[in-house]
């Protein structure tokens, strides 16, 4: 006979077994007598649902468009206080955010952004210096090593004489 569960259950039970720590969850469905392949699935499937609800509904701040930003300005225009933090949190955004938004609008546009011909060039320009580093760091190992070896054989030469 199937046993159905009730929601609080099932929600009392995956919170039990996210923060079960060293745990294993046979013992914690043990504990909550229940078959751990039902719990396991639980698990599986809410963590499905928040990976599929954080993937699709998130939206960094940088990847909003001018139209976004200007759309979310002219919404949270007139909100101050609790309110303007609801709507933000509700957006996923920050104050400071709306207002870094503002400011670039107010400027007209006069922050530029690198185009991808200039990202691309200081890119290379980057990895060339990285490959110098590298270079000239194993040189200076290399220096390094035969200075040792040089004092090395002086000491050695010494002692003979």
């Amino acid at each position: 006979m199937a046993t159905t569960y009730s929601r609080a259950f099932i929600e009392q039970a995956l919170v039990k077994a996210f923060a079960r720590g060293d745990q294993s969850i046979l013992s914690v469905a043990n504990k909550l007598n229940i078959n751990h392949h039902t719990l396991r699935y639980w698990m599986k499937k809410k963590s499905m649902s928040v990976s599929a609800a954080a993937s699709g509904k998130e939206k960094r701040p940088h990847d909003w468009t001018a139209e976004e930003q200007l759309m979310a300005l002219q919404e949270s225009h007139g909100l101050t206080g609790e309110p303007l933090q609801a709507w933000c949190r509700e957006h996923g955004l920050f104050a400071h955010h709306l207002t870094s938004w503002k400011a670039a609008f107010c400027a007209g546009g006069q922050e530029r952004t690198p185009s991808d011909r200039e990202i691309k060039t200081l890119k290379n320009e980057n990895l060339q210096l990285k490959r110098d580093l590298v270079r000239k760091e194993k040189a200076l190992a290399e220096a390094a090593a035969l200075l040792m070896l040089q004092k090395k054989f002086r000491a050695l030469w010494e002692d003979e004489v």
